[in-house]
């Protein structure tokens, strides 16, 4: 089975919620997994500002931070990040920034892409921030592997077809039971889908 990176952005814990999941459902697929979060780029100050920001910041110190070496390791990746103004964080932003030299050798192609993301409300910007990576993973000349409509667990969870995501209500680690079900089956898609990618 394929090599996932799973690497994702979260400040208050809801995306890491849901890449847990997804690797979760990765691994149940046989694959060997990463689970890698990008460094943190704001200060000090933003992050002790609030308090389930700096709650989930100390409690996933353990989490190993993500490197371009993970991306060239992986047959197939999945990018989470929170929504900003309908596009992902700049912490994200910065990850994909440092991808540059992976994508002119060519190897960030040809491997499994999926996207995965988390707004205050239902309508923040999910969808827009999903799409925006999309763009990422066609510059990288990688397979875009959504979930679609491929299985009814997918409308107990908002039916979103493009990748899972959830609406936190401005808490922390809300998402719900059918959006963790959901996480997982997409991580076991992409296994499945890249799998036969490198096969």
């Amino acid at each position: 089975m394929p090599n996932i990176a799973v690497v994702y952005y979260s400040s208050t814990g809801n995306v890491h919620q849901l890449a847990t999941a997804l690797a979760e459902g990765a691994e149940e697929a046989g694959a060997e997994v990463r689970l890698r979060r990008v460094p943190e780029l704001a200060p000090q100050e933003a992050i002790d500002s609030n308090p389930l920001w700096r709650e989930h910041a100390e409690a996933t110190t353990d989490v190993p931070v993500a490197t371009p070496a993970d991306l060239e390791w992986a047959d197939g990746y999945a990018l989470g990040t929170p929504t900003r103004f309908g596009t992902p964080a700049a912490q994200m932003k910065q990850f994909i920034d440092t991808l540059g030299g992976l994508w002119a050798t060519g190897k960030l192609a040809n491997k499994g892409a999926t996207a995965f993301t988390s707004a205050q409300n239902v309508h923040g910007g999910n969808e827009s921030t999903i799409l925006t990576l999309f763009n990422v993973f066609s510059h990288f000349g990688a397979v875009i592997v959504p979930p679609g409509y491929t299985d009814p667990l997918l409308f107990e969870a908002g039916g979103n077809p493009y990748g899972i995501s959830t609406a936190s209500g401005g808490k922390s680690t809300t998402a719900t039971d059918a959006e963790l079900i959901a996480a997982r089956y997409q991580g076991r898609r992409l296994a499945e889908i890249t799998a036969k990618l490198a096969s």
